[in-house]
């Protein structure tokens, strides 16, 4: 495993474990086998685990395991405080407090303010008392360093990195995001500034590997260098200094391995003139089949209408990136097999979604664009069957 150093010289494994999305077995996160992948991780020398206090069930797991392990102290806890759920300053100590119950631990390592969005949302923290707030917990040990996660344009990154004494920062940023969210533009902003980046959505939430067209397989496929598509795109990341840390929701034995040898053999400077060529072509094969760009973060739900939204845009992407068929039986899936229908035809406009999104998607529209092209008469006739037999 290679590792780079934090603003104080810690070294953190350039490889980091995204904890949103551990293995689930009927709803519930399935604690034997996503201990054995967190063992597995740090076997193969990780030492940065990202959770946050929205992720269900995630600071409780990840908090046992470490806890009946006994390697709290062999790794860097990383979680997260959702500023949007703060009314008042004592709401700040509730909310901490819980995490540490969760996380069974006493600090934590690596504290970020969730998806801070713009400046003036943090200064509505500063009147609440943020800073001192940070400032005791800091000097008592309880937080080791300060951050925060972004999803945004680079402009509004930067007045943020400017806002406070950070100590490191998180930004979605892959060879796709080079020149959207904070971009290389924020990247080397705040590197020039001595803070640690933290990568997350390296692969677009799978989308990178899982759903790349076939214009886009074709590059990889015929370049003289061999990589997985999943390896180009965590090379492509580790090949820049300013990085520090690149995060992925690995969620099987094989990711965790493949991704862990990539990370211990990775260098900087590895990939040349040509590569970035290549790349620039694999963005541009993307892009022709791309209608919306959702990363399925899941931050839009849950909908009031039951609307299924990422899966409803990841069947709408690949009926573009993959076939007709194949969107329009992903869709068949996501929506009208289910208990209740999850229909992007059950969207009533409220824009509840649109206010939660990072990406900044206009997500109403595209729900009826995909509902136009999704909900044909063959998804209408299987959607009527399904109600039919429920009634029975």
């Amino acid at each position: 495993m290679n590792y780079r150093s934090d603003k104080y010289g810690n070294q953190l494994s350039i490889l980091g474990f995204g904890c949103m999305r551990f293995p689930k077995t009927t709803g519930k996160i399935n604690m034997e086998e996503t201990e054995r992948q967190i063992l597995t991780a740090i076997h193969g020398g990780v030492n940065y685990f990202d959770t946050a206090y929205v992720y269900p069930g995630s600071e409780a797991a990840l908090g046992e395991i470490l806890e009946k392990n006994s390697i709290r102290d062999q790794v860097y806890i990383a979680t997260k405080l959702p500023h949007y759920l703060i009314q008042s300053a004592n709401s700040m100590e509730t909310l901490f407090s819980e995490e540490l119950k969760r996380l069974r631990t006493d600090h934590v390592d690596y504290y970020l303010m969730h998806m801070l969005s713009d400046i003036e949302t943090w200064n509505r923290l500063k009147a609440l008392g943020i800073e001192e707030w940070l400032e005791n917990k800091k000097k008592s040990g309880a937080i080791r360093q300060v951050g925060f996660s972004y999803h945004g344009n680079s402009d509004m990154f930067c007045r943020l990195v400017d806002a406070y004494d950070w100590d490191f920062c998180q930004i979605q940023y892959n060879y796709m995001d080079e020149h959207s969210q904070a971009g290389r533009k924020g990247l080397n902003y705040a590197h020039e500034k001595g803070i640690p980046v933290i990568i997350m959505e390296p692969l677009r939430g799978g989308k990178l590997v899982n759903r790349l067209p076939e214009e886009a397989k074709a590059l990889f496929a015929d370049y003289k260098i061999k990589y997985t598509p999943a390896q180009w795109a965590f090379r492509w990341l580790w090949n820049q200094p300013e990085v520090t840390c690149v995060l992925s929701g690995m969620n099987s034995d094989e990711m965790i391995r493949d991704n862990i040898e990539t990370a211990s053999n990775v260098t900087v400077g590895e990939l040349g003139p040509e590569e970035e060529e290549m790349l620039r072509h694999v963005v541009k094969a993307i892009n022709a089949k791309m209608k919306v760009g959702c990363t399925g973060c899941g931050y839009c739900m849950p909908c009031p209408k039951n609307v299924d939204i990422p899966g409803t845009f990841a069947a709408y992407n690949r009926r573009y990136a993959e076939g007709k068929r194949s969107g329009f039986f992903d869709y068949m899936m996501c929506t009208a097999l289910r208990k209740t229908s999850t229909a992007a035809s059950n969207c009533v406009e409220c824009g509840k979604c649109e206010r939660h999104c990072p990406q900044h998607i206009e997500i109403r529209k595209h729900l009826k664009d995909a509902q136009r092209e999704l909900e044909g008469p063959v998804y209408k006739i299987v959607r009527s069957v399904v109600k039919l037999l429920k009634a029975f």
